[in-house]
């Protein structure tokens, strides 16, 4: 019998991709996808895409999908708080395992691994340290489709929200700019591949601008903001 596994979906490329590797190795029974939501808008953390598509991505991926609400501005005590009884809920079901998208963040993956381990659960990176340039590449020769719902300005301009990845894309990109966001550049909605079911259907709407406050580092420190372009999907 396989063990029973979470599976963390972002709804962006490097969660399909992963989420690829893991059913084709056959290692693990994936129970269902879990997702962070805005419990405000509605919305995918950080990507910004709405929950009716992500749901249109569970149904035709062919998973049950676990909605993880989140306060607008948790503390960190409040998103940890959700996140220990959320897990606990899912552990209790006989599932023992945690999958990730992640590639190479040392910190994350320690911060994932602490956390899971607390409470008896082990976490698994299927692309971890696979060279990005490769993984991008494999992404799109499986027949991967993916768009560009956010971008940090500090490494792209608005000019890269809304858009298809494909070549193109990766050559217009900044030397700075790692080709699969790992940096948190850019963040993606898939909307097509091979462990699809059916396409996502969506039209692309208005890019809009949010600005999110920088927290201070002493009392001399004037802050300033953060800001990011998202590029709606209805």
């Amino acid at each position: 019998m396989k063990p029973k596994a979470i599976f963390n979906w972002s709804s962006g490329k490097d969660s399909a991709l992963a989420l690829y590797k893991i059913l084709k190795k056959n290692q693990f029974e994936v129970t269902s996808l879990l997702t962070s939501i805005n419990q405000e808008f509605q919305r995918i953390s950080m990507h910004g895409v709405h929950v009716s598509l992500l749901e249109k991505q569970a149904e035709s991926l062919g998973f049950p999908l676990i909605k993880m609400e989140i306060p607008k501005e948790p503390t960190m005590e409040e998103y940890q708080e959700i996140m220990t009884r959320t897990m606990n809920e899912i552990q209790s079901q006989d599932v023992n395992h945690s999958i990730f998208g992640d590639i190479f963040l040392e910190d994350l993956r320690k911060y994932r691994e602490d956390q899971l381990n607390n409470i008896g659960m082990e976490a698994v990176f299927p692309l971890w340290k696979i060279n990005t340039t490769d993984l991008i590449h494999e992404f799109l020769d499986l027949g991967f489709k993916t768009i560009v719902t956010c971008v940090n300005e500090i490494y792209l301009d608005k000019t890269f929200a809304g858009r298809i990845i494909d070549q193109d894309f990766i050559n217009d990109l900044p030397e700075n700019v790692d080709p699969c966001g790992e940096n948190g550049e850019f963040h993606t909605f898939t909307f097509d591949g091979p462990i699809f079911k059916n396409p996502i259907d969506f039209k692309i709407g208005e890019i809009v601008k949010k600005t999110y406050p920088k927290p201070k580092t002493d009392d001399n420190d004037e802050g300033g903001e953060y800001v990011f372009w998202f590029c709606d999907l209805i």
